[in-house]
């Protein structure tokens, strides 16, 4: 047993290290000079993933009001609630100013201190709890709501610099089976579609997916198809773009496939194989660009996957699964995608789902070509950024830490010592939570994302928090759940107040500018990053002395990706300066290597997909795409005598964004949305328990318990309960699994009863 730490305290002395905050160095109320005080400016959305572009108007140097950019290719001028709100969540009261130490025992009770005692503190505590327990007992979280420059810096200094082993974001209860998917899929994390697909497809599956609700402009898209696109909807719940679907499609009735829920793999599975014993195979793609087809097939002959057992496990009608496959096959001489989102992805059998949507598309060469694709949409604006650079599970670039040659070329190219780089992958967020509760993690920065509200079966996450001898929490609110754990609060900068890109779901990469200043001492996260490296001491700072500004970490990451499949090291050639590159072009999709032509003299189409020529071909060590496949596993909690209802959770409004950091601020969202939590139940379940609507109803599950407002409606099915995500009870309920393959969490499916109050 060793003692513990001494307790906090406040330490406001100066650095002993050459440490000497200037603000032109770390962004003091700093706005970039290359801005006008008076002018409009182009942006990028900081919300989702969708990456809308913004024209920002400026006067006296501070951003008055935004419009959306109507020559951008990716929202064509338009904006959704969140968007048009995008400035108010930097004017809000509760902003953190300065950093803050917990006094006393008690969480949330702080003093502040300035920023050199602040990064002394952070250095000198988390030095004591390494040198105590071991680079193991040292982690971080970060996320997909900062620049992509900020999450290479932050993942290269932690790891590399500070020595801290372990890393995570809340990418991975997102995007992480997405991830797994297509690496394991393609061969690579290459989701390979363009937006423009939505607009030249004739049979659009989204499976899992709310989009009307969660990325509104995308659905914009398909609204401006023009080739009589048949939508299909694959969700348990009527949502409300199931019904935006039936208004839209020739066929209504085909609109919408309520499903029983986590059936959607065994769905698949029976729709190949009827497009198998149909002849809907495009063979000859499949001969030339594929590896597996005859093994997939044999699995596939299995009477599980019969039209009659899958109608039987799915509650489609076997007409229904014929229509379906006579629509995707060869012979339809449609063009058909798939697209996906968190129904998918947070399932416990997520990667396996994703990549029967994959396979589909390889089985019917519905890939490469316009209209097509296995298509994952990305929830937050730099999720992509992200799986690429953030250095936590994988190594930059989307390298691999267990490969020798891989460690050589990133030491080679950033100037690490190769020792620095560790040859072992970290653990996933969900094993780090397992480390902190099992007392082998000891310290945790956690950047830009609320754990506390939005970890899965939440009722136990502050407890374990609790443990950490030291848990740093650097974000815009010291209001947030999460912030209010904290030892050490430090303010940060948020989007609007700083300078960098963002990687969008179809591989845009886009420039997002800093319009008003940040408030009091807040500083951008890449500043933030920086001072705390220089006050580690211990050779870290030196290690990063070219990595000065944002700029020159993009640079330092064009070159990390050059030879990759995610190549960028063309965008600025022969312009001088990359962001004003992706400025001009309205964003720029990768790949786009250095001296790559395009078919506008060398500059880069405003709509790229990925494998659309022969020498594009997939990047596995052969250029073909392999068929990964597994039979269905039942659900791990499932209804039961005592608690018979099935909880689905989702999306609530477009006004509402995942923990409500943000969206909260804005007087306007807060009108858009419910104020309380609610909960959807079906009328019969209604009738049956004596439920009128807007009465209170208890949910309870395992693990906890929600009093809700009922919401009786016919758009989730019998026997189901429906809860946003948005509000911090739901995640009281939820059951936490975990994909085997991705570490995701399974956010969607658990046992519940009600109780009428």
């Amino acid at each position: 047993m060793t003692s513990p730490l001494p307790p906090l305290r406040a330490w406001d002395g100066p650095l002993t290290r050459d440490l000497v905050l200037r603000p032109g160095d770390f962004g003091l109320g700093h706005v970039p000079e290359r801005l006008r005080p008076d002018a409009l400016v182009t942006s990028v959305c900081g919300f989702c993933s969708t990456g809308c572009g913004l024209n920002i108007h400026m006067k006296g140097g501070r951003a008055v009001n935004l419009t959306p950019a109507a020559d951008y290719p990716v929202n064509l001028g338009m904006a959704c609630p969140k968007g048009w709100e995008a400035l108010a969540p930097l004017a809000a009261p509760d902003r953190g100013t300065t950093p803050l130490v917990q006094t006393g025992s008690a969480p949330g009770r702080f003093a502040p201190v300035g920023w050199e005692a602040a990064a002394r503190l952070f250095a000198d505590r988390f030095q004591a709890v390494a040198d105590r327990h071991g680079p193991d007992s040292l982690a971080w979280l970060g996320t997909g709501q900062i620049f992509t420059e900020e999450l290479a810096l932050l993942g290269a200094v932690a790891k590399f610099g500070m020595g801290f082993r372990h890393g995570d974001g809340n990418t991975r209860q997102c995007m992480a089976t997405a991830v797994a998917a297509y690496k394991e899929s393609f061969g690579f994390d290459a989701p390979p579609f363009t937006y423009a697909d939505f607009e030249e497809t004739d049979v659009l599956f989204l499976v899992g997916s709310n989009l009307c609700i969660a990325h509104p402009i995308l659905w914009q898209r398909i609204v401006r198809n023009r080739r009589g696109v048949q939508v299909i909807v694959v969700d348990p719940r009527r949502t409300e773009t199931a019904t935006a679907a039936a208004a839209l499609s020739p066929d209504p009735a085909l609109s919408h496939l309520a499903i029983r829920p986590k059936s959607d793999l065994l769905l698949f599975h029976g729709l190949a194989r009827l497009v198998v014993e149909g002849g809907g195979v495009d063979a000859p793609f499949v001969a030339a660009h594929t590896e597996g087809f005859d093994d997939f097939a044999a699995f596939l002959a299995d009477p599980a996957y019969a039209a009659e057992a899958v109608a039987a496990g799915t509650g489609l009608p076997v007409e229904t699964l014929r229509t379906l496959a006579a629509l995707i096959g060869k012979g339809s001489g449609k063009r058909v995608s798939f697209w996906w989102t968190m129904g998918v992805n947070q399932g416990h059998e997520a990667t396996r789902t994703a990549q029967a949507l994959i396979n589909l598309a390889l089985l019917t060469g519905n890939i490469g070509k316009p209209g097509t694709g296995a298509n994952s949409i990305t929830g937050q604006c730099n999720a992509m950024g992200s799986r690429l650079f953030s250095n936590t599970t994988g190594l930059l670039g989307g390298r691999d830490f267990r490969n020798a040659a891989h460690r050589a070329e990133v030491a080679r190219i950033t100037g690490i010592p190769e020792e620095r780089i560790p040859s072992e992958n970290s653990l996933a967020y969900d094993q780090i939570v397992e480390g902190i509760e099992a007392g082998t993690i000891k310290g945790l920065w956690i950047v830009a994302t609320n754990t506390a509200h939005s970890w899965i079966g939440s009722k136990t996450i502050a407890k374990t928090l609790a443990k950490l001898d030291f848990l740093v929490v650097q974000d815009l609110y010291p209001t947030t759940e999460t912030a209010r754990l904290a030892h050490l609060y430090l303010p940060a900068a948020g989007w609007g107040e700083k300078e960098g890109t963002f990687i969008n779901s179809e591989r845009r990469i886009g420039h997002s500018k800093a319009v008003s200043p940040a408030p009091g001492a807040a500083l951008s996260d890449f500043r933030i990053v920086r001072l705390l490296a220089e006050a580690w001491g211990r050779g870290c700072g030196e290690l990063f002395r070219a990595w000065t500004t944002p700029e020159a970490v993009f640079r330092l990451l064009q070159r990390l990706s050059a030879g990759r499949p995610c190549d960028f090291s063309g965008i600025g050639e022969g312009k001088g300066d990359p962001y004003r590159h992706l400025d001009e072009a309205g964003g720029i999709q990768w790949p786009w290597a250095a001296s790559q032509k395009g078919e506008e003299e060398g500059e880069p189409a405003r709509e790229r997909r990925l494998f659309e020529r022969g020498e594009n071909r997939f990047p596995r060590p052969n250029g073909k795409a392999l068929f990964v496949y597994a039979a269905p596993r039942p659900m791990p909690e499932r209804p039961d005598a005592e608690y018979p209802f099935l909880l689905l959770t989702g999306r609530g409004s477009s006004a509402q964004w995942h923990t409500g950091s943000r969206t909260e601020k804005s007087a306007v969202l807060r009108k858009l949305r419910p104020g309380a939590i609610y909960a959807e139940v079906h009328p019969d379940d209604a009738r049956r328990l004596g439920l009128g609507p807007r009465d209170s109803v208890r949910i309870v599950s395992r693990r906890g318990s929600v009093v809700a407002a009922a919401y009786v409606t016919a758009s989730v099915p019998p026997g189901h309960v429906f809860l946003p995500m948005h509000y911090a009870e739901t995640n009281l309920l939820t059951f936490p699994a975990f994909d085997p393959h991705s570490r995701q969490p399974s956010y969607k499916a658990a046992a519940v009863r009600l109780e009428v109050l």
